[in-house]
């Protein structure tokens, strides 16, 4: 009697194992965005290698307008400091233009673009969240320097070696704008490393 009871819940226990198991494997993971935005641009321009850049190009520069229009809203929430939320206001307006900027021209060229906070994108945004007060303050400054910086090279980059013209001529035209974003991130910085 002992050994059937026993062999009942060893088979109950496998029983429970699998379905849990099933259970898990039947999440899907959701894609990450801009993956997905690279996939379908790949598969549209394989062949074509200049558009495949270009296109590359914008998805990025869409990543980055997501990105900084989320945090510009986060920094005008959750920071105390009247400049960090001023910036943050700006950064709303400024990329969520760009994002409508680079989303018709993307169309343009018949270009799929990311439509939501990518993964990375997600990520630092979560960093961002975890800190308050000065700390908070200080993290955004930083991010602003080093977003800024990455998004002007892509911006020169692109104005030099993008293949399409339209392309060239709209990354040529806002590396001004960000260059003035990426000063008046470092004058923030340092008026927040004063305190």
């Amino acid at each position: 009697m002992k050994k059937l009871l026993l062999a009942g819940k060893v088979i109950l226990g496998a029983g429970l194992i699998i379905i849990f198991l099933n259970s898990c494997k039947n999440e899907p993971k959701q894609e990450d965005p801009k993956e997905v935005a690279e996939d379908t641009n790949e598969a549209k321009f394989d062949s074509i290698d200049d558009k495949k850049d270009d296109s590359e190009f914008l998805v990025d520069i869409a990543e980055v307008n997501l990105a900084e229009i989320e945090i510009g809203k986060l920094a005008q929430t959750k920071s105390t400091n009247v400049e960090v939320k001023k910036f943050g206001k700006m950064l709303v307006d400024e990329h969520t233009k760009s994002a409508s900027e680079v989303s018709a021209l993307a169309k343009t060229k018949n270009f799929t673009l990311p439509t939501s906070l990518t993964e990375e994108g997600q990520e630092e945004y979560n960093k961002l969240n975890e800190k308050s007060g000065v700390d908070f303050d200080k993290k955004f400054a930083d991010m602003m320097i080093d977003g800024h910086e990455k998004a002007i090279d892509k911006l020169k980059k692109a104005s030099e070696d993008a293949k399409d013209e339209d392309v060239k001529i709209w990354a040529s035209n806002n590396i001004a704008g960000l260059t003035a974003h990426l000063e008046h991130a470092k004058m923030l910085k340092q008026n927040l490393d004063k305190k």
